[in-house]
Parts: structure tokens; C-alpha cells; sequence
């Protein structure tokens, strides 16, 4: 049986940043293309909705950014609607102690662009972030991309420049991402085709011979304007670009390409710039025709080091390191990690949590266990080039067409780097659904049919009310019963809450939010075994030796059990 908790449609994007105060670590979520969520882990790894909210159109990117020297997060959304959004989460001075209830998401600003509706060339299909929080460029799916500059006014509050355009005709674009320059001028990467001289040519020589670029766009601060750098032919198999960390973050700086089969990390954007390419490990059962392409990525940064995880349409996760000394790097390694099932996006937390939102069925929050430190296959770019133009990687031939070779590898099950702690549970997508009553109850159920492949379930549902969380409380130790009292009979909802321990109780006074209170006048050395108040407004607290009668103006009577148990 499915139950209700966080059962709605499933997210196409997932975020982390710090969202409602320094230092917290948070998910926010687009759900069913629609709807805005944001999602924090307890200290014992779960999923909490904090606060949710549905936005009128339709959500087709969305980035965190950060100024620099900031300790929050803002969350730039790119919709259908023609508008560039900028959204921040408010909430009580509490802070990450807050109840849920007392967060919500509020729009900074909004800038219009272009129609709305889903159009090719009108922006908002990708959207990309300066790693130092100085300017985004949200992009179409052809021709159209702008520039925008982010600052911050005398009295701290967000400003947003006029957009500065970046088109380009003929173009279409593949993926868009920002580059970490530390403070020089903001660099933006995309990958193109140009197909300008592909519909000029019925013959189809010109569509064979058509190449991707990779194309990097560069924002003048001090000119205030956005200039195409250069562009170089890249891989016709690139389809996802990752920004390797710079100077000031203990990396090398560059890309990560992901192609058919490989990943490409290059260095810089001119012809001249140093390119390693390696191989993904393959599926031993995979035929050698069918390809592998990377479809979700999430980056791990520790003091001295980071790593940069890839996820395959399979579910295949992959570690991508680098290793490099300042900004030389000499070698580019691709290792199996573990296999999870296949990711729209990857969110990895400073706690060492890994949230995937999986493309079909369940979400799921994994801990780490590892950093994948074992012997399982490994792929590297310690390369020598032939005279045919490919490269002799490892073990591994490949030429610029595709891989020759192959470095295989068998899943392994049950996983070894990563341990899952909590799930959403999710009935995305539906694929069939029958009404019955076959346990002969009050109500008919729901039968639905989810999933895909390996997360295919039938589940179960029952019409039933929606229970909302809206405060919690953690306790030390494990309580054995709960009990609830009004302040005065007449009351419409419960003031107290009793938790009994084994040999301890605690009274919690609740409101908008929930803490200690001594206002019963209840004994917390011992158990609880019962508690009420009664008609006139005085409480009674029953424990194992006796009664306890707190009355007016904090006066106590107690009947002592003697040799007896309650």
C-alpha cells in the first residue's frame, strides 16, 4: 500500500543548496514540470517537505547561484512563460530549527524575455550559472540565449541587469554550462550544431559532414557586453558538459565533455588546449553497437580534492577523477562506483548524502559508505597516439569514430559504495489503473500499475485524508507511550504532549512550534502511564507508584501505591 507521504508526480529537476539559512543542506525539487518543493534530510536521513507551492506554467530549468561571500542560496527558474524568475525561501528567525510550515518561496524578481509557450528559439530550455554567483545565461533550444548580470544593491538586495544577447542563427544548442574563471571576465559553454548549410544542400553530404562545436561565450564586466569567443569542433556524440573546478577550489579548471562511450576533459577553449579523452566502462552484456551515454552528473568537493560522479542510462554511477598539479593535468579516470537505478538529477550533500531522482518509480537517498577506494574497473587516458589518429588507452583502442575495444564490468548487487536510507515514494509514471474491492472493504481500492524495467511495482491505494506535518521535535532515547491534554477543557485543540520513557517523562507544550515546558506540574523522574485533564481544569499525571493531582496555583496532591503497581 502506497503510502501518503510525498506520493505526487515526479520531479524533472532537483538542486541543492543552502536555501533557508547558512549552512543548511537542502533539495529543491520541480515536480510535474509544475510544482516547487523543498526537501531537507533529518539527523537520521529523512526526507522532510518543508515547504511546497505550484507555479503557473511550466518549469524547464532551474540553478542555484550564490553571491560571492553569501551564505544562502538564491534559485533562478526557467519556465515556458517567457520570464527569468529569481526565488528565495523565507522563513521564522529559527531558522533550520523552524517547523516546516513556517517556510515559503518568494519571488526577488522576474524579468521578461520572450513569448510564452514552449518555442525552439525562445530561452528558458537551459539555463547556466557563473560558479561565483556574477551572471547566468539561460538559453533556447535554437538561436536565442541571453546574458544576465547579477549584483547586489547599497542595501544588500538583488539587482539584475538588462540582457545582453547572445544569438546565434542556425544553431542548435545541446547543453550550456558556466565555467569557473574565479573573479576574471564569466565564461559560458555550450555545445552547438550549425546547421545553416544542412538545409541549403538536398544531396545530404553537408548533414554527414556537419560537426558539433564546442562554443564559449565570454561577458565583458568592464564593457558590459557578451562576445563569442571561440568555437571548436567537438565530438558529434557530446551531449552533457560539466565545470571542472578552478584555481581557488583546488582544481584545474576546464570541462568535462560526455560523449558517446567517453568523456573528454579539455582545458581551455582554444585549438591549442590539452584534451584527455577515456572510455566508460561498459556492461559485459552490452553489444558493442549499442553506445553509452552519460545522462545525470553531481560534483563532491572536500577541502583539497573533489570528485565528479556520472551516471549512465543504465544506472551505471561512475567516479571521474583528475589527476592534475595546479592546472596541468596529466591523467583523466573513469571508474565504476555503483549501480543505482537511472537518475533525471543527482543532488550530493556535505553529509556525505547522495539523493537520486530517479526517472521512473521511487526517489531514493543513499549514505556513503565509500568513495569507491576498492578494486573495481577503472578506465584512464594515460594515452599514446597512433598513427591513424585514435589512441591506445590502457587496454583500450579506440579511434575518433567510436570504441574498438571495450573495458567491461559486471553490476554489482547489493551495492558496496552506497547504503539507501529513506525513499519517496512515487506512482510516476502510472501506465495502468483499476478500481476493485477485492478485500471486501467500506471502500474500493485503487490498483495501479508503476513503472518501468526493474522498478516496475502494482500498488495499492485506499481513499483516505491527508496528514500534514507541522512541527516535530527530536527526542533522546526511545519513548514507550504519548499522551495529550488541553490547558482547560473547554479548549478546541491540545496544548500539552506527554512522552513517557522507562523511567523518565517529558511534557512538551505545542504551538507553532514544539519544546520542554514544567507548566503541568508533572513528575518527569518517572514513567507515565496515563495523563489528562480533568473537568476543572486541574491535570493527573498516573504513574507506576501512584497519582499525582496538580491543582490550582501549582498545589500537588499524590496517593501513594505502596508496595502495589499501577
Amino acid at each position: 500500500m502506497l503510502t501518503p507521504r510525498r506520493s505526487r508526480s515526479a520531479p524533472q529537476h532537483a538542486i541543492y543548496g543552502s536555501f533557508s539559512a547558512p549552512k543548511s543542506q537542502e533539495v529543491v525539487l520541480s515536480r510535474g514540470s509544475n510544482v516547487l518543493e523543498l526537501v531537507r534530510p533529518d539527523e537520521q536521513g529523512v526526507l522532510k517537505t518543508l515547504c511546497s507551492t505550484n507555479v503557473f506554467g511550466n518549469i524547464r530549468s532551474l540553478q542555484p547561484f550564490r553571491f560571492p561571500g553569501s551564505h544562502e542560496d538564491y534559485i533562478i527558474v526557467g519556465s515556458e512563460s517567457g520570464r527569468i524568475v529569481i526565488l528565495k525561501v523565507v522563513g521564522s528567525s529559527s531558522g533550520r530549527d523552524a517547523a516546516p510550515s513556517a517556510y515559503r518561496f518568494q519571488k526577488v524578481h522576474q524579468e521578461t524575455y520572450g513569448r510564452s509557450g514552449n518555442r525552439r528559439i525562445v530561452p528558458g530550455e537551459y539555463l547556466a550559472v557563473d560558479p561565483k554567483g556574477r551572471a547566468c545565461m539561460v538559453g533556447a533550444l535554437e538561436k536565442q540565449k541571453f546574458v544576465y548580470v547579477l549584483n547586489r544593491d547599497t542595501d544588500a538586495q538583488l539587482t539584475i541587469s538588462s540582457p545582453l544577447e547572445a544569438h546565434k542563427s542556425y544553431h542548435v544548442v545541446y547543453d550550456i554550462v558556466g565555467m569557473d574563471m574565479g573573479f576574471e571576465n564569466p565564461q559560458f559553454a555550450a555545445i552547438e550544431l550549425d546547421y545553416g548549410e544542412v538545409d541549403l544542400d538536398p544531396s545530404g553530404e553537408a548533414a554527414d559532414e556537419a560537426m558539433k562545436q564546442l562554443v564559449v561565450y565570454e561577458l565583458d564586466l568592464g564593457l558590459n557586453s557578451v562576445t563569442r569567443k571561440s568555437s571548436v569542433d567537438i565530438d558529434n556524440g557530446a551531449s552533457k558538459l560539466i565545470a571542472v573546478p578552478g584555481i581557488a577550489d583546488n582544481g584545474p579548471g576546464g570541462l568535462l565533455v560526455c560523449c558517446e562511450n567517453y568523456i573528454i576533459y579539455r582545458s581551455g577553449d582554444s585549438d591549442q588546449a590539452v584534451e584527455l579523452r577515456t572510455a566508460i566502462p561498459r556492461r559485459a552484456e552490452l553489444p558493442l553497437d549499442r553506445g553509452v551515454l552519460v545522462t545525470a552528473s553531481a560534483m563532491l568537493k572536500q577541502k583539497n580534492r573533489f570528485f565528479t560522479f556520472v551516471q549512465t542510462e543504465h544506472g551505471d554511477l561512475f567516479k571521474v577523477s583528475l589527476e592534475h598539479d595546479g592546472a596541468e593535468v596529466s591523467e583523466l579516470k573513469v571508474k565504476y562506483f555503483d549501480t543505482i537505478p537511472p537518475a533525471t538529477s543527482m543532488c550530493i550533500f556535505r553529509k556525505g548524502f547522495l539523493f537520486a531522482a530517479s526517472e521512473f518509480g521511487d526517489h531514493h537517498l543513499y549514505q556513503f559508505l565509500g568513495l569507491g577506494d576498492d578494486d573495481a574497473v577503472e578506465s584512464s587516458s594515460v594515452e599514446v597516439k597512433l598513427e591513424n589518429g585514435g589512441y591506445d588507452v590502457g587496454s583500450l583502442a579506440m579511434d575518433i569514430d567510436g570504441i574498438t575495444g571495450q573495458v567491461t564490468f559486471e553490476p554489482r548487487f547489493p551495492m558496496v559504495n552506497l547504503d539507501k536510507i529513506d525513499t519517496m515514494p512515487s506512482l510516476a509514471p502510472t501506465l495502468d489503473m483499476k478500481i476493485a474491492n477485492l478485500l471486501g472493504e467500506e471502500s474500493p481500492q485503487i490498483f495501479c500499475a508503476c513503472g518501468r524495467g526493474a522498478q516496475s511495482t502494482v500498488r495499492m491505494l485506499r481513499p483516505g485524508l491527508q496528514v500534514n506535518e507541522l512541527a516535530d521535535s527530536e527526542l533522546q532515547g526511545n519513548p514507550i507511550a504519548v499522551f495529550t491534554m488541553k490547558r482547560d477543557p473547554s479548549d478546541q485543540h491540545m496544548s500539552y504532549g506527554v512522552v513517557s520513557f522507562s523511567n523518565a517523562s517529558m511534557v512538551l507544550k505545542m504551538g507553532e512550534s514544539i519544546e520542554p515546558t514544567d507548566e503541568t506540574g508533572f513528575n518527569d523522574k518517572v514513567q507515565t502511564i496515563g495523563a489528562s485533564c480533568m473537568h476543572d481544569g486541574t491535570f493527573v499525571q498516573i504513574t507506576p507508584t501512584g497519582i499525582r493531582h496538580v491543582q490550582e496555583k501549582g498545589r500537588v496532591s499524590e496517593w501513594d501505591a505502596g508496595k502495589r503497581n499501577i
